[in-house]
Protein backbone atom coordinates (compact mmCIF):
# COMPACT_ATOMS: atom_id res chain seq x y z
CA UNK A 1 0.00 0.00 0.00
CA UNK A 2 1.90 3.78 -1.08
CA UNK A 3 1.54 6.89 1.32
CA UNK A 4 -0.40 7.90 -1.46
CA UNK A 5 -4.20 6.69 -1.28
CA UNK A 6 -5.91 7.31 -5.09
CA UNK A 7 -8.93 10.70 -3.78
CA UNK A 8 -11.84 9.89 -4.62
CA UNK A 9 -15.08 12.49 -4.03
CA UNK A 10 -16.34 12.66 -0.56
CA UNK A 11 -19.78 10.42 -0.47
CA UNK A 12 -23.13 10.81 1.28
CA UNK A 13 -24.70 8.21 2.91
CA UNK A 14 -27.99 7.41 2.08
CA UNK A 15 -30.47 5.39 3.63
CA UNK A 16 -33.86 4.68 2.50
CA UNK A 17 -36.26 3.12 5.20
CA UNK A 18 -40.05 2.63 5.56
CA UNK A 19 -39.59 5.59 7.29
CA UNK A 20 -37.65 7.96 7.10
CA UNK A 21 -34.29 8.92 4.81
CA UNK A 22 -31.13 9.42 6.99
CA UNK A 23 -28.63 10.61 5.54
CA UNK A 24 -24.74 10.90 6.87
CA UNK A 25 -21.36 12.64 6.09
CA UNK A 26 -18.36 11.55 7.78
CA UNK A 27 -14.70 12.72 6.92
CA UNK A 28 -10.98 11.10 8.35
CA UNK A 29 -8.57 12.34 9.89
CA UNK A 30 -5.37 9.74 10.67
CA UNK A 31 -7.52 6.92 12.59
CA UNK A 32 -10.66 9.20 13.64
CA UNK A 33 -13.71 10.10 12.02
CA UNK A 34 -15.91 12.94 12.60
CA UNK A 35 -19.29 13.21 11.46
CA UNK A 36 -19.79 16.31 9.25
CA UNK A 37 -23.28 15.95 8.26
CA UNK A 38 -26.32 14.36 8.88
CA UNK A 39 -30.58 15.05 8.87
CA UNK A 40 -33.06 12.15 9.24
CA UNK A 41 -36.35 13.43 7.23
CA UNK A 42 -39.79 11.86 8.07
CA UNK A 43 -41.27 10.12 5.06
CA UNK A 44 -45.14 10.09 4.02
CA UNK A 45 -46.87 7.33 4.96
CA UNK A 46 -46.25 4.38 2.05
CA UNK A 47 -44.27 6.41 0.33
CA UNK A 48 -41.81 2.88 1.33
CA UNK A 49 -44.03 -0.30 1.74
CA UNK A 50 -41.43 -3.13 3.88
CA UNK A 51 -38.33 -1.49 1.77
CA UNK A 52 -40.06 -1.18 -1.64
CA UNK A 53 -39.73 2.14 -2.59
CA UNK A 54 -43.71 3.29 -4.07
CA UNK A 55 -43.44 6.85 -4.38
CA UNK A 56 -40.38 7.41 -5.69
CA UNK A 57 -41.40 11.18 -6.01
CA UNK A 58 -41.68 11.35 -2.82
CA UNK A 59 -38.83 10.04 -1.63
CA UNK A 60 -36.93 12.34 -3.69
CA UNK A 61 -38.38 15.42 -2.14
CA UNK A 62 -37.16 14.08 1.15
CA UNK A 63 -33.85 13.28 0.06
CA UNK A 64 -33.71 17.12 -1.29
CA UNK A 65 -35.27 18.38 2.19
CA UNK A 66 -32.45 16.13 3.92
CA UNK A 67 -29.82 17.23 1.99
CA UNK A 68 -30.67 20.61 2.55
CA UNK A 69 -31.47 20.13 6.48
CA UNK A 70 -27.65 18.46 6.95
CA UNK A 71 -25.87 21.51 5.32
CA UNK A 72 -23.85 18.92 2.75
CA UNK A 73 -22.25 20.26 0.02
CA UNK A 74 -21.25 16.54 -1.47
CA UNK A 75 -23.56 15.77 -4.00
CA UNK A 76 -22.01 12.10 -4.83
CA UNK A 77 -24.26 9.61 -2.58
CA UNK A 78 -23.70 5.93 -1.43
CA UNK A 79 -27.33 4.18 -1.20
CA UNK A 80 -28.27 0.21 -0.60
CA UNK A 81 -30.85 -2.24 -1.57
CA UNK A 82 -32.34 -4.41 1.08
CA UNK A 83 -31.78 -7.65 1.92
CA UNK A 84 -34.63 -9.19 0.92
CA UNK A 85 -34.42 -7.87 -3.05
CA UNK A 86 -30.56 -9.38 -2.96
CA UNK A 87 -29.21 -13.16 -3.58
CA UNK A 88 -25.97 -13.60 -1.91
CA UNK A 89 -23.88 -16.52 -3.24
CA UNK A 90 -20.16 -17.76 -2.53
CA UNK A 91 -18.95 -19.56 -5.36
CA UNK A 92 -15.43 -21.06 -5.96
CA UNK A 93 -13.48 -19.75 -8.50
CA UNK A 94 -9.80 -19.96 -9.70
CA UNK A 95 -7.02 -18.28 -7.78
CA UNK A 96 -5.04 -17.51 -11.08
CA UNK A 97 -7.57 -15.05 -12.93
CA UNK A 98 -6.99 -11.30 -13.56
CA UNK A 99 -9.53 -8.54 -12.49
CA UNK A 100 -11.30 -8.87 -15.93
CA UNK A 101 -11.64 -12.43 -16.45
CA UNK A 102 -12.69 -13.33 -12.71
CA UNK A 103 -15.30 -10.31 -14.12
CA UNK A 104 -16.56 -12.27 -16.94
CA UNK A 105 -16.16 -15.78 -15.51
CA UNK A 106 -18.26 -14.35 -12.44
CA UNK A 107 -20.92 -13.54 -14.98
CA UNK A 108 -21.25 -16.98 -16.64
CA UNK A 109 -21.56 -18.70 -13.42
CA UNK A 110 -23.82 -16.04 -11.95
CA UNK A 111 -26.78 -17.76 -14.14
CA UNK A 112 -27.01 -20.68 -12.44
CA UNK A 113 -27.34 -18.88 -9.44
CA UNK A 114 -29.59 -16.06 -9.97
CA UNK A 115 -33.35 -17.05 -10.63
CA UNK A 116 -33.97 -14.08 -12.98
CA UNK A 117 -33.34 -13.51 -16.62
CA UNK A 118 -30.09 -12.12 -15.89
CA UNK A 119 -30.13 -9.40 -17.98
CA UNK A 120 -32.46 -7.90 -15.56
CA UNK A 121 -30.04 -8.03 -13.00
CA UNK A 122 -27.32 -6.15 -11.25
CA UNK A 123 -24.21 -7.90 -10.24
CA UNK A 124 -21.54 -7.25 -8.17
CA UNK A 125 -18.73 -9.47 -6.75
CA UNK A 126 -15.89 -9.46 -3.83
CA UNK A 127 -13.21 -11.73 -3.55
CA UNK A 128 -13.17 -13.14 0.66
CA UNK A 129 -9.98 -15.01 -0.15
CA UNK A 130 -8.61 -18.40 -0.38
CA UNK A 131 -10.42 -21.58 -0.03
CA UNK A 132 -10.21 -23.03 3.01
CA UNK A 133 -7.38 -26.33 2.17
CA UNK A 134 -7.41 -25.51 -1.32
CA UNK A 135 -5.27 -22.65 -3.02
CA UNK A 136 -5.94 -23.04 -6.30
CA UNK A 137 -9.32 -21.12 -5.80
CA UNK A 138 -10.76 -17.95 -4.17
CA UNK A 139 -14.26 -17.54 -2.43
CA UNK A 140 -15.99 -15.39 -4.33
CA UNK A 141 -19.46 -13.56 -2.69
CA UNK A 142 -21.70 -12.71 -5.86
CA UNK A 143 -24.33 -10.10 -4.97
CA UNK A 144 -27.43 -10.04 -7.70
CA UNK A 145 -30.61 -7.49 -7.26
CA UNK A 146 -33.02 -6.93 -9.49
CA UNK A 147 -32.27 -3.91 -11.74
CA UNK A 148 -35.57 -2.12 -11.32
CA UNK A 149 -34.57 -2.18 -7.54
CA UNK A 150 -31.20 -0.76 -7.89
CA UNK A 151 -32.86 1.82 -10.67
CA UNK A 152 -35.88 3.36 -8.08
CA UNK A 153 -33.13 4.08 -5.52
CA UNK A 154 -30.91 5.92 -8.29
CA UNK A 155 -33.92 7.75 -9.55
CA UNK A 156 -35.24 8.90 -5.68
CA UNK A 157 -31.22 10.40 -5.62
CA UNK A 158 -31.20 11.95 -8.55
CA UNK A 159 -34.98 13.69 -7.72
CA UNK A 160 -32.89 14.31 -4.73
CA UNK A 161 -30.14 15.96 -6.35
CA UNK A 162 -27.44 13.36 -5.72
CA UNK A 163 -25.59 11.56 -8.24
CA UNK A 164 -25.74 7.68 -7.00
CA UNK A 165 -21.47 6.62 -6.78
CA UNK A 166 -22.24 3.62 -5.05
CA UNK A 167 -25.18 1.25 -4.55
CA UNK A 168 -24.32 -1.07 -1.93
CA UNK A 169 -26.82 -3.97 0.21
CA UNK A 170 -28.41 -3.57 3.02
CA UNK A 171 -26.59 -6.36 5.39
CA UNK A 172 -22.59 -5.38 3.85
CA UNK A 173 -23.13 -1.63 5.07
CA UNK A 174 -24.06 -2.87 8.13
CA UNK A 175 -21.03 -5.18 9.01
CA UNK A 176 -19.18 -2.25 7.93
CA UNK A 177 -20.75 -0.03 10.73
CA UNK A 178 -20.36 -2.77 12.39
CA UNK A 179 -16.85 -2.53 12.27
CA UNK A 180 -17.29 0.63 14.61
CA UNK A 181 -18.63 -1.18 17.40
CA UNK A 182 -17.16 -4.24 17.94
CA UNK A 183 -14.01 -3.24 19.73
CA UNK A 184 -16.94 -1.51 22.64
CA UNK A 185 -18.54 -4.79 23.53
CA UNK A 186 -15.75 -6.40 25.08
CA UNK A 187 -16.32 -10.20 25.62
CA UNK A 188 -14.31 -12.73 23.19
CA UNK A 189 -12.83 -11.78 20.05
CA UNK A 190 -14.64 -14.56 17.90
CA UNK A 191 -17.95 -14.29 19.85
CA UNK A 192 -21.08 -14.79 18.18
CA UNK A 193 -23.13 -11.09 18.00
CA UNK A 194 -26.36 -10.62 17.09
CA UNK A 195 -27.48 -7.32 15.44
CA UNK A 196 -30.92 -6.45 15.98
CA UNK A 197 -32.05 -3.91 13.65
CA UNK A 198 -35.46 -2.88 14.68
CA UNK A 199 -37.00 -0.04 12.57
CA UNK A 200 -40.89 0.68 11.80
CA UNK A 201 -41.96 -2.35 9.95
CA UNK A 202 -39.11 -4.62 9.73
CA UNK A 203 -36.99 -6.43 12.21
CA UNK A 204 -33.93 -8.12 10.65
CA UNK A 205 -31.45 -10.08 12.57
CA UNK A 206 -27.92 -10.27 11.67
CA UNK A 207 -25.40 -12.61 13.22
CA UNK A 208 -22.08 -11.93 12.96
CA UNK A 209 -19.29 -13.67 13.71
CA UNK A 210 -15.38 -11.66 13.19
CA UNK A 211 -17.02 -9.10 11.53
CA UNK A 212 -18.50 -11.60 8.98
CA UNK A 213 -22.39 -12.14 8.61
CA UNK A 214 -22.90 -15.85 9.24
CA UNK A 215 -26.93 -15.62 8.94
CA UNK A 216 -29.86 -13.37 8.04
CA UNK A 217 -33.46 -13.30 9.04
CA UNK A 218 -36.30 -10.43 8.45
CA UNK A 219 -39.40 -10.47 9.76
CA UNK A 220 -42.64 -7.60 9.28
CA UNK A 221 -42.57 -6.42 12.96
CA UNK A 222 -41.69 -2.55 14.10
CA UNK A 223 -42.51 0.65 15.59
CA UNK A 224 -45.57 1.30 12.97
CA UNK A 225 -47.38 -1.06 15.36
CA UNK A 226 -46.72 1.25 18.30
CA UNK A 227 -47.51 4.58 15.99
CA UNK A 228 -50.58 2.49 14.90
CA UNK A 229 -52.06 1.93 18.83
CA UNK A 230 -50.59 5.25 19.86
CA UNK A 231 -52.78 6.85 17.00
CA UNK A 232 -55.69 4.32 17.77
CA UNK A 233 -56.21 4.97 21.60
CA UNK A 234 -55.29 8.55 21.73
CA UNK A 235 -57.06 9.64 18.41
CA UNK A 236 -53.67 11.50 16.76
CA UNK A 237 -52.48 12.20 13.21
CA UNK A 238 -49.85 9.78 12.08
CA UNK A 239 -47.44 12.76 12.26
CA UNK A 240 -48.72 13.44 15.96
CA UNK A 241 -48.00 10.05 16.68
CA UNK A 242 -44.91 10.01 15.70
CA UNK A 243 -43.43 12.93 17.67
CA UNK A 244 -45.26 11.89 20.75
CA UNK A 245 -43.77 8.54 20.87
CA UNK A 246 -40.31 10.68 20.43
CA UNK A 247 -40.72 13.50 22.69
CA UNK A 248 -43.63 12.47 25.23
CA UNK A 249 -46.32 13.84 26.06
CA UNK A 250 -49.03 11.05 26.37
CA UNK A 251 -51.28 10.75 28.96
CA UNK A 252 -49.71 8.52 32.10
CA UNK A 253 -51.28 5.23 31.14
CA UNK A 254 -48.92 4.90 27.92
CA UNK A 255 -46.57 3.79 29.83
CA UNK A 256 -48.01 0.96 31.39
CA UNK A 257 -51.25 -0.03 28.39
CA UNK A 258 -49.54 0.76 25.18
CA UNK A 259 -45.37 0.88 25.40
CA UNK A 260 -45.03 -2.12 27.94
CA UNK A 261 -47.06 -4.80 25.97
CA UNK A 262 -44.72 -3.54 22.62
CA UNK A 263 -41.63 -3.87 24.77
CA UNK A 264 -43.24 -7.37 25.64
CA UNK A 265 -43.73 -8.12 21.81
CA UNK A 266 -40.36 -7.05 20.65
CA UNK A 267 -38.64 -9.03 22.92
CA UNK A 268 -40.59 -11.90 21.85
CA UNK A 269 -39.71 -11.23 18.22
CA UNK A 270 -35.84 -11.09 19.07
CA UNK A 271 -36.07 -14.31 20.59
CA UNK A 272 -38.47 -15.70 17.61
CA UNK A 273 -35.69 -14.29 15.35
CA UNK A 274 -32.94 -16.18 17.94
CA UNK A 275 -34.81 -19.28 17.98
CA UNK A 276 -34.54 -19.50 13.69
CA UNK A 277 -31.08 -18.97 13.81
CA UNK A 278 -30.56 -21.97 16.65
CA UNK A 279 -32.66 -23.85 14.39
CA UNK A 280 -30.90 -23.38 11.03
CA UNK A 281 -27.17 -23.47 12.40
CA UNK A 282 -24.34 -25.43 14.75
CA UNK A 283 -24.94 -22.92 17.44
CA UNK A 284 -27.93 -22.61 20.21
CA UNK A 285 -26.23 -19.48 22.21
CA UNK A 286 -24.79 -15.39 21.14
CA UNK A 287 -22.40 -14.12 22.95
CA UNK A 288 -23.75 -10.84 22.64
CA UNK A 289 -27.36 -9.26 21.49
CA UNK A 290 -26.43 -5.55 20.03
CA UNK A 291 -29.44 -3.45 19.58
CA UNK A 292 -30.03 -0.78 16.30
CA UNK A 293 -32.87 0.52 14.51
CA UNK A 294 -35.31 3.52 15.77
CA UNK A 295 -37.06 1.36 18.40
CA UNK A 296 -33.39 0.95 19.98
CA UNK A 297 -34.22 4.37 21.68
CA UNK A 298 -37.09 3.00 23.41
CA UNK A 299 -36.54 3.38 26.84
CA UNK A 300 -35.43 0.39 29.41
CA UNK A 301 -35.61 -2.37 26.08
CA UNK A 302 -32.12 -3.04 25.92
CA UNK A 303 -32.38 -4.15 30.27
CA UNK A 304 -36.02 -5.63 29.36
CA UNK A 305 -34.50 -8.21 26.55
CA UNK A 306 -30.98 -9.12 28.96
CA UNK A 307 -33.15 -9.92 31.90
CA UNK A 308 -35.24 -12.16 29.90
CA UNK A 309 -33.26 -13.87 26.93
CA UNK A 310 -30.22 -13.96 29.61
CA UNK A 311 -27.64 -12.63 26.92
CA UNK A 312 -25.85 -9.06 27.32
CA UNK A 313 -27.14 -6.35 25.72
CA UNK A 314 -25.90 -3.29 24.10
CA UNK A 315 -27.68 -0.15 22.30
CA UNK A 316 -25.74 0.11 18.77
CA UNK A 317 -23.77 3.38 18.26
CA UNK A 318 -21.53 3.15 15.28
CA UNK A 319 -21.05 7.12 15.53
CA UNK A 320 -19.72 6.87 19.35
CA UNK A 321 -15.70 7.42 18.90
CA UNK A 322 -16.59 10.13 16.62
CA UNK A 323 -16.09 13.79 16.95
CA UNK A 324 -18.90 16.06 15.66
CA UNK A 325 -18.31 19.19 13.20
CA UNK A 326 -19.53 21.87 13.90
CA UNK A 327 -23.11 21.09 11.80
CA UNK A 328 -24.38 18.42 14.28
CA UNK A 329 -26.34 18.93 17.48
CA UNK A 330 -24.71 16.05 19.72
CA UNK A 331 -28.17 15.52 21.19
CA UNK A 332 -29.82 14.76 18.24
CA UNK A 333 -27.26 13.05 16.46
CA UNK A 334 -27.17 11.07 19.98
CA UNK A 335 -31.07 10.14 19.83
CA UNK A 336 -30.91 9.11 16.22
CA UNK A 337 -27.32 7.13 16.09
CA UNK A 338 -28.43 3.40 16.70
CA UNK A 339 -30.99 4.11 13.38
CA UNK A 340 -27.78 4.91 11.12
CA UNK A 341 -26.25 2.10 11.12
CA UNK A 342 -26.83 1.80 6.99
CA UNK A 343 -25.88 4.90 7.00
CA UNK A 344 -22.92 4.98 8.48
CA UNK A 345 -21.57 1.50 6.81
CA UNK A 346 -22.91 3.79 3.58
CA UNK A 347 -20.84 7.06 4.30
CA UNK A 348 -17.93 4.89 5.59
CA UNK A 349 -17.39 4.03 1.30
CA UNK A 350 -16.06 7.13 1.11
CA UNK A 351 -12.79 6.08 2.48
CA UNK A 352 -12.76 2.62 0.31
Amino acid sequence: MGVITKSQPALVGVDISSTAVKLLQLSRAGNRYRVEHYAVEPLPPNAVVEKNIVEVEAVGEAIKRAVARSGTRTRFAAAAVAGSSVITKVIPMPADLDEDDLESQVELEAVNYVPYPIEEVNLDFEVLGPMPNNPDTVQVLLAASRTENVEVRASALELGGLTPRVMDVEAFAVENAFALIADQLGGPKDGIIALIDSGATMTTLNVLRNGRSLYSREQVFGGKQLTDEVMRRYGLSYEEAGLAKRQGGLPDSYEAEVLDPFKEAMVQQVSRLLQFFYAGSEFNRVDHIVIAGGNAAIPGIAAMVEEQLGVRTTIANPLAQMTLGPRVQAHALAQDAPALMIACGLALRSFD
